[in-house]
């Protein structure tokens, strides 16, 4: 196995098995049945199952949903991380596509979010986990999760309007 994928494995089990430990007990719900040959597995809903059967997985659950004084720390937390350098000022877009209209490449689930600010996404989005705790993540994932979707998407299709 090489050693940058056993790196990824360990990281994410990390974030599955230690990371609830350091937070709420709500943070992983794990289903996952472990044997030494069974890689950690985040399950999502957006997952297309061979045959219809996902594999065994955990779910991450944001401890902070809704809560209105996390998101307000998210707000400051998303700005003083610098996110707003790329996502612009309310998280609407700027070099970096818009966190504020509802629309996500990646899933814009809570665990699916926790995902990618945690271990970044090819072409542009870098991995924060080695920065900001898993706690810190969810803040900013309760932050984004609050924004309000405009009710006019100005990026949207306008065929058959």
């Amino acid at each position: 196995m090489s050693r940058a994928l056993l790196s990824v494995l360990v990281v994410m089990s990390m974030a599955v098995t230690v990371g609830p430990a350091r937070t709420a007990d709500k943070t992983a719900e794990s289903t996952s049945k472990s044997t030494p040959y069974t890689p950690p597995t985040i399950r999502y809903e957006a997952h297309i199952a061979a045959g219809g059967a996902l594999p065994d997985g955990g779910k991450l659950i944001n401890p902070f949903a809704g809560d209105k004084k996390v998101i307000a720390t998210g707000e400051q937390m998303f700005s003083s991380m610098n996110c707003d350098g790329c996502h612009g000022g309310g998280a609407t877009g700027f070099a970096a596509p818009s966190l504020a209209d509802g629309r996500w490449r990646y899933g814009g689930a809570d665990d699916e979010l926790f995902q990618t600010i945690y271990f970044g996404r090819p072409k542009g989005m870098p991995a924060f986990g080695g920065l900001m705790s898993p706690e810190d993540v969810w803040t900013v994932v309760t932050y984004l999760k609050s924004i309000p979707k405009p009710e006019d998407v100005p990026t949207e299709s306008w065929v058959g309007k």
